[in-house]
């Protein structure tokens, strides 16, 4: 009878906590929603949440208030947010790094089971930068002139580990190259480095390039898609002569493990409304990203894959993170 009698126990107590957590999502939300962006204030994943700032309090009705929590390439604000309470007031606005690579290269204190991924906001292109004056006018002429100079020549990347180093890695091992990395504190002092003519090259987001290409001290030779695309009209892709070479940055909102399924569902509708919005459209696209919302699942097998892509480079490279 005891036992009967603590069976009925643990199934009211779990009906009436799903009861809660069903009414706690119809309710939500009732108080300001905190988006953590993992990286300092300027940068390309912080443009990015700023944008969707704006819609996102308009569609759910609630301030939306974007935190910046630099550090240890993105993992101290994807942890923070790992361990918050699952209730939907405190997300993450994640990209590859943190949330795929980071922990192939160095311990970090979360698992990616720890967050519940909600949408996509946008995806952007790694793009081949080389400076005006570089003897290569194209791609297939710069893989030549690399392979001349051996490992006389270098890449510059927004900082170790980064996809930007990893595209870099990648780029040596599939053209046959052996360019030496020189990472940076940030696309900002990345672009310094190279319009003061330190670099041979540089892989860069469309935001991260903004500066270099604006300096007109810079040419691009190739975009990281399996072909042309209209993120970035006109340009060819460098897989028309390195062969399966991808690399694309994606940027989306996750949450704590936890989080109701309502709430997710609520979350990911209002992204997908405010990715869709014209004006948004419009101003991702004159950065050369491509503004794409999703499904939880999607974005989950986004990570997943680029898990997959990514270890093998990392392995071979012997790339590690401090």
């Amino acid at each position: 009878m005891k036992g009967h009698q603590f069976q009925s126990r643990m199934l009211l107590g779990a009906l009436l906590m799903s009861f809660a957590a069903a009414l706690s999502a119809q309710t939500w939300p009732s108080q300001p929603i905190k988006i953590i962006v993992p990286y300092a204030a300027g940068g390309t994943t912080d443009q990015l949440a700023r944008a969707i700032q704006q819609p996102l309090s308009e569609m759910l009705g609630q301030p939306v208030i974007v935190d910046n929590k630099p550090g240890a390439g993105g993992a101290i604000g994807v942890d923070l947010v790992a361990k918050a309470a699952p209730d939907g007031y405190t997300l993450v606005f994640g990209n590859t790094g943190p949330n795929a690579v980071i922990s192939l290269m160095r311990k970090v204190p979360y698992e990616l089971k720890d967050l519940k991924p909600i949408s996509t906001v946008a995806l952007t292109p790694m793009m081949l930068a080389v400076p005006i004056d570089s003897p290569a006018k194209n791609l297939k002429e710069f893989i030549a002139y690399a392979k001349q100079k051996g490992g006389e020549l270098n890449f510059g990347s927004v900082g170790n580990g980064s996809l930007s180093h990893l595209t870099g890695e990648h780029f040596n091992e599939m053209a046959g190259l052996k360019m030496q990395h020189i990472p940076y504190n940030g696309g900002a002092p990345l672009a310094t480095a190279f319009i003061g003519g330190q670099l041979n090259a540089a892989f860069v987001t469309g935001l991260d390039g903004a500066t270099i290409e604006a300096s007109g001290k810079a040419r691009y030779l190739g975009v990281a898609t399996p072909k042309r695309t209209d993120v970035v009209p006109g340009m060819p892709a460098i897989a028309d002569d390195v062969p399966g070479f991808l690399s694309v940055a994606w940027f989306g909102v996750l949450a704590p493990k936890g989080t109701p399924d309502a709430v997710v569902a609520k979350l990911n509708s209002a992204i997908a409304a405010a990715v869709a919005r014209p004006a948004i459209q419009k101003m991702f696209a004159e950065k050369k990203v491509e503004a794409r919302s999703s499904t939880p699942d999607e974005l989950e097998k986004i990570i997943r894959d680029e898990v997959a892509q990514w270890a093998p480079v990392i392995r071979k490279a012997k790339i590690e993170m401090n």
